[in-house]
């Protein structure tokens, strides 16, 4: 050692032997082979602490100068830095002219970057495997500078870690392809909740010499942006190294084209990724003088030297690495027992834990069984506290802490312990500590302590319970996460009835654990628990996954919704309603809501899951009625539980927006069809991409698994186009057939046509030809090509023997094949049945969007424009017809296996059951908030599954969902607030009028049908009369005590758009899609109409002394006498359209929106603009002015809300929330309706839902999710405490301040 090293040794030797703890240190110094295992076997003799440190650096004195760089950074990687600052002036100099050290490729630099990359440092016994580590370094050369994928996979114990990390101590490799250092993350198997902290931690490891710290990022997608600039801004041509990863869909988060190393024991992990990729497969097995090599360094005995027993223990470990380091391990400590661990080897039987497994499970028990007898008793029962962690779980230190009630440097001496023995496995990655068995060594805890398991469960408990009090864990503490996602489990295990049902029957425990992890794991524990949970009564715990069922699509959403409200639109004798209500008595200042007239609303489905970031096209059950695959817009295949909703696969598939999804008959496979013009075969438990077929040449619309088990056929149907007209094909594909088998033949315009594409034939086809293909999925072969139909083919299904296959088409037909040959067998002209009696049928255009076969087969249903049509499939008679919706179109249909009901999706977001045979409507199902594109039910007919634009999907139990006779009501409605009471007219069923007490939510007075859909209604103050428009034109006045229509009139040639009374009831103004507005005393039958604006009239507002204001789409705002009919003031306001005005409270001035983008303040006296407000992005919708004639709010379709001094004209605040989901709006869509309070220091709007705002900050106070959306107004009490709104579902909402 150099003269200077070694004085800066002796100088500061006080300071180091004071602080230093020995067995850390050694092991950073025995890994880096300057330490011998004599040394350390030296240093543990020794009695103290200090004296251990004096006897260690006594030790490098007697060494050369790698011994004291190996201490420094021992030191800094044991969080030693003040006393390394020590010493860094004494680093010797580095002779060699590379910065070589004797170690072979270890070099300072190489040290260094490993070091801050949290590279692993090598095992204590290390044994080389060069074949493999070259194989490594060389994938990794193949990168060059282009982003992609080095994938080291192998069984679990076999060594990619160790082997990774051994590649990576190369100073040249490091240098020349990695400049910008290497990141380390140890993965494991993880949720979502768990992947974000992991990026957490790593963004945060990358960011810690920013000069300015950022807030963690708020979830995965926020995360992978921000590592994305991380390494290519700040750590150009830097390596990321993924260990243990076990989900293809982890890889997502990190596939940011940059270069990146995995290990993990599945080859097929990156086939969800995108980039170049490589591969190096790790064998399970060592070889034999690898395992005498490993015992030789475990017992520092030469190889010829080992005893006789080494061969024989080498075999009996079956070259495992894992197994040969326990045995190595024991020996180590007890070099006498070769004979002894031989025997127990040989003769003890252990139970086999798994009869199927790839694991050696009879050489880990023996091993494992011997390595546990061997430690000490204190440590036995350490150990066994371990049997019930879960498994792939890496458990922080401090859960052990509070588990076994110590300091955590006491809990990490004793399980390094048996890291040491590899009996656990420690990531020493991030700021603390995690610990993990292998699943292994887990099974065989979990066997030798069956009968005490419950008890060890119900001490971890307890334990919890006892540091954690009354309180739970918050996110910023480490063991958080295990706490939220492992408690429930621990409780169960313990049959702690008492402690679960608190916990998982708590709206704290609920929000906590919803806002880290999503809803889904809480619903998959209530399934999983329920046995312990429904004891005593089922009931509560049905309230409580009935809530999180029903809400799971709002709870996963940013920003977080508030629970409680949520819980206080529940049922009010549900438990979840009940908690709700005690929470929001308790909140003091908070702002809540009751829903006072839900007693009406039926809970209509069992599930919504919001599985996509956009439109999903299509969902299907597997057969079992299991697991549920879906796709969309967001080019993702999804498979999830069908009962929890739990996240399964997530599968990137496509490039462009997925089209259609199926299951297999045996659920093995899901195929998936695009926009991109490829069909996909899937392995629906793994995720691993099978087949995939780029034959079509346009969008494929659908694809259908054949119905029986036992083969594989697939039918695909897509938009292709061929020489110069549409062509569109439909494709059979079958597993097992090993070459195509069919022949071309003579062919006419519409001719049959049959085509091998592993011929490759000449596809000579006619500007009317449609082609259809049999094919092999594992060769691509192409089975049958079928010609047929003239345009556009949009679905297609298998009948229920497979023995034919419909397709349907644009071209207005339905065909039927024979599946065999390829044959077409039928054709029904659909179009036939909608052409008028003058009309030639080429000269009809129908759309045929799907069928859907009887169970028996003799009928197929189809869908066509608003019409379902019953077909005989023997005679292609049509046995009945039913015309659905004359308001919609159906978007898909199915029917129920019972072959009664038949489900149609409806593009008016609503779903409807029909029973086939009576013809009749049976149910209405509401809930979507936007088109419905696909409804299936389950296999059993007992669910039914639904697909939306608005991203989710709902599961509905059949016999429950709500009849058609519940009451559905128009967005135009009229609201008066009297003596307390709540009297509301709506519009039901489009052709009746119902006057509804809000307050007891009964109905007081409903009229007859009327002929034409009623358009608009009001109410008169005094509450004696009601009007009504229609989209005859017709406007008839009633009485409400009887209903008794008074007067009507026949007023207009168009739909009757607004209508309102005058203060004294004697006259009604109206107006309708014309530039000319109406006032109508209808007691004496007089008519005054209000000429003057040039385009449709918008809207209007009565003032006082008979007058009126309107405005139009004309960009102008009139007043108006109504009394002689003449303008008294004319305001060119807009460029655009007028969407809305308000009046200020004394009446001196309003305010005009427009589609322009622009809000203005006018003076009523000057008629001159007092301010024009700039600044919206989007239609300025509404307007209102607050009660103290200050402020002046304003909404767009964007979703936001500004308000404005109304003195000056300046913005004052902009509401939004601070975070939003991907591509929502900030108000779920246009802000419709704007109210203040009283004191003008509270605002509520409406829009996709209900916000209320405080005034003063900006923020948001609380929002009320409506079970729809596109609120188009909202009606407030004078003292702001009732509030009334209907969705675009015809729900009523009656909501009063708590």
């Amino acid at each position: 050692m150099d003269v200077k090293s070694r004085n800066y040794l002796l100088k500061n030797r006080q300071a180091l032997e004071k602080d230093i703890k020995t067995s850390y240190i050694m092991d950073h110094m025995i890994s880096d082979e300057v330490l011998t295992l004599q040394d350390e076997e030296k240093v543990k003799q020794q009695n103290t602490q200090k004296e251990r440190a004096a006897m260690l650096i006594n030790i490098i004195l007697t060494k050369d100068n790698n011994s004291y760089r190996s201490f420094y950074n021992a030191l800094l990687n044991e969080g030693y830095r003040d006393l390394a600052a020590l010493l860094q002036d004494g680093i010797p100099a580095i002779s060699s002219g590379n910065g070589k050290s004797s170690m072979d490729g270890m070099t300072s630099y190489v040290k260094t970057t490993l070091c801050e990359g949290g590279v692993p440092q090598r095992p204590v016994v290390f044994v080389t495997r060069p074949k493999l580590v070259d194989a490594i370094k060389q994938k990794l050369c193949c990168l060059g500078n282009d982003p992609g994928w080095v994938t080291v996979y192998g069984m679990a114990g076999c060594g990619k870690t160790v082997l990774t990390a051994e590649a990576l101590r190369d100073h040249q490799l490091l240098e020349d392809y990695f400049p910008g250092g290497v990141h380390w993350i140890s993965v494991g198997k993880q949720d979502k909740a768990g992947l974000l902290i992991k990026l957490q931690n790593l963004c945060s490891r990358l960011e810690h010499d920013c000069t300015l710290s950022q807030r963690p990022p708020l979830n995965i997608e926020e995360a992978k942006d921000r590592l994305r600039v991380l390494m290519l801004r700040k750590y150009p041509r830097s390596l990321l190294i993924l260990d243990d990863i076990w989900d293809s869909w982890v890889l997502k988060a990190f596939d940011n084209q940059c270069q990146v190393l995995i290990t993990s024991r599945d080859r097929s992990v990156t086939d969800a990724v995108a980039g170049n990729k490589y591969e190096v497969h790790v064998e399970s097995g060592l070889a034999h003088e690898k395992g005498l090599e490993i015992l030789s360094l475990f017992v520092n005995t030469k190889i010829s030297e080992l005893p006789e027993q080494a061969n024989c223990l080498v075999r009996e470990c079956k070259g495992s690495p894992l197994v040969i380091s326990l045995i190595g391990a024991l020996l180590r400590d007890f070099p006498s027992r070769w004979e002894y661990y031989l025997k127990q080897l040989q003769n003890k039987q252990f139970k086999r834990i798994r009869k199927s497994s790839s694991y050696d499970y009879e050489a880990l028990d023996e091993a494992m069984s011997i390595s546990v007898e061997q430690l000490n008793d204190n440590c036995k029962d350490y150990y066994k506290d371990l049997s019930i962690l879960p498994k792939d779980v890496k458990v922080p230190t401090k859960v052990l802490c509070i588990l076994w009630d110590m300091e955590t440097e006491e809990v990490e001496d004793i399980l390094q312990e048996f890291v040491n023995k590899s009996l656990l496995f420690c990531d020493r990655n991030g700021k603390s500590f995690h610990y993990y068995l292998h699943d292994l060594q887990l099974d065989f805890l979990i066997e030798k302590n069956r009968n005490q398991l419950q008890e060890l469960h119900k001490n971890i408990v307890n334990q919890y319970k006892k540091y954690y009090k009354l309180n739970t864990p918050v996110p910023s503490q480490e063991d958080c996460m295990y706490w939220y996602n492992f408690l429930a489990y621990h409780m169960a295990g313990a049959n702690m009835q008492k402690e679960l049902h608190d916990l998982m029957f708590s709206l704290d425990w609920i929000k906590a654990k919803t806002e880290l992890v999503g809803p889904a794991h809480l619903i998959h524990e209530y399934v999983e628990y329920s046995s312990i949970l429904d004891q005593k009564n089922s009931t509560v715990r049905e309230n409580f996954q009935e809530f999180l069922s029903l809400n799971g699509h709002l709870l996963g959403r940013q920003p977080f919704p508030d629970v409680i409200q949520l819980g206080l639109c529940q049922p009010e004798t549900s438990e979840v309603y009940q908690q709700a209500k005690l929470h929001a008595q308790r909140e003091t200042g908070a702002f809540y809501l009751e829903w006072i007239n839900k007693k009406s609303l039926k809970n209509l489905y069992r599930l919504v899951v919001r599985p996509h970031r956009d439109a999903v096209y299509h969902a299907c059950f597997s057969k079992d009625r299991q697991r549920i695959a879906s796709c969309g817009a967001d080019k993702t295949l999804q498979v999830f539980k069908a009962e929890s909703g739990e996240r399964l696969l997530e599968i990137s598939a496509h490039d462009d927006e997925i089209l259609c999804c199926t299951f297999s008959a045996d659920g093995e496979f899901v195929a998936t069809c695009s926009a991109d013009k490829k069909v996909k075969v899937w392995n629906s438990r793994t995720g691993q991409c099978k087949c995939v077929y780029e034959e079509h040449s346009e969008q494929v619309n659908c694809c259908q698994f054949n119905n029986r088990s036992g083969q594989y056929l697939l039918a695909t149907c897509s938009n292709d186009t061929y020489i110069k007209s549409s062509c569109n094909s439909l494709c059979l594909c079958k597993l097992e057939v090993k070459y195509s088998y069919n022949l071309m033949s003579g062919w006419k315009e519409e001719a049959f046509v049959l085509t091998s594409w592993m011929s490759q034939e000449m596809r000579l086809l006619s500007e009317a030809d449609i082609l259809e293909h049999l094919w092999d999925l594992n060769k691509k072969y192409c089975r049958n090509t079928m010609i047929g139909h003239v345009s556009s083919v949009n679905h297609c299904r298998f009948s229920p023997n497979d023995e034919y296959v419909a397709s349907c088409s644009t071209d207005g037909t339905v065909k039927l094949w024979e599946a065999r040959s390829g044959n077409e067998r039928k054709s029904i002209e659909v179009k036939d049945f909608f052409k008028n009696a003058d009309e030639q049928t080429d000269d009809v255009e129908v759309l045929v969007k799907c069928c859907s076969w009887s169970r028996n087969g003799n009928m197929i249903l189809v869908v066509a424009k608003n019409k379902l049509l019953l077909f005989d499939v023997k005679t292609c008679d049509l046995l009945t017809q039913v015309i659905v919706s004359h308001h919609s179109t159906i978007q898909y249909c199915d029917f129920c296996p019972g072959d009664e009901l038949v489900a149609v999706a409806l593009s008016h977001c609503s779903v409807e059951l029909w029973n086939i045979k009576s013809l009749s409507k049976v149910a209405y199902c509401r809930g979507h908030m936007s088109w419905v594109h696909c409804v299936t039910f389950s296999p059993d007919g007992s669910l039914f599954l639904t697909s939306s634009d608005d991203q989710t999907v709902r599961i509905w139990e059949t016999k429950k969902v709500c009849k058609s006779s519940d009451a559905v009501l128009k967005s135009e409605l009229d609201v008066v607030f009297h003596d307390g009471e709540v009297m509301i007219l709506a519009i039901y069923n489009q052709k009746h009028l119902q006057l509804l007490n809000g307050n007891t939510d009964s109905v007081v007075m409903q009229t007859a049908a009327q002929g034409s859909p009623i358009s608009c209604c009001c109410l008169s103050e005094d509450l004696k009369f009601a009007a009504f428009g229609q989209e005859s034109g017709t406007i008839k006045v009633l009485q409400l005590l009887d209903g008794k229509v008074l007067k009507s009139q026949e007023a207009y040639r168009m739909s009757v758009q607004h209508c309102r009374f005058t203060s004294d009831c004697q006259t009604l103004i109206s107006s309708a899609h014309d530039s000319v507005i109406q006032v109508w005393n209808w007691q004496l039958d007089e008519c005054v109409f209000l000429k003057g604006h040039k385009e449709a009239i918008k809207d209007f507002r009565l003032l006082e002394n008979s007058k009126l204001l309107s405005w139009s789409f004309d960009g102008t705002v009139k007043v108006w006498n109504i009394t002689t009919g003449n303008t008294e003031k004319d305001f060119a306001c807009h460029g655009g359209a007028v969407l809305s005005c308000a009046v200020s409270p004394d009446g001196s001035k309003f305010s005009s929106t427009s589609a322009d983008k622009t809000a203005k303040i006018w003076s009523f006296e000057s008629s001159s603009v007092l301010h024009e407000l700039k600044g919206h992005e989007a239609c300025v919708r509404c307007c209102t002015f607050s009660p103290n004639n200050k402020l002046l709010a304003t909404g767009d379709d964007k979703g936001e809300i500004r308000i404005w001094d109304i003195l000056t004209g300046a913005l004052l605040h902009f509401c939004s929330p601070v975070t939003l989901d991907e591509g929502e709006p900030t108000h779920g869509g246009w802000v419709t309706g704007l109210s203040f309070s009283p004191d003008s220091k509270m605002l509520v709007s409406s829009g996709g839902y209900l916000k209320w705002w405080n005034v003063t900050t900006g923020e948001s106070l609380q929002t009320f999710y409506t079970n729809g959306t596109n609120l188009k107004s909202i009606h407030v009490s004078p003292n702001f405490k009732l509030y009334v709104t209907v969705d675009n579902l015809g729900i009523l909402y009656v909501l009063q301040k708590l």
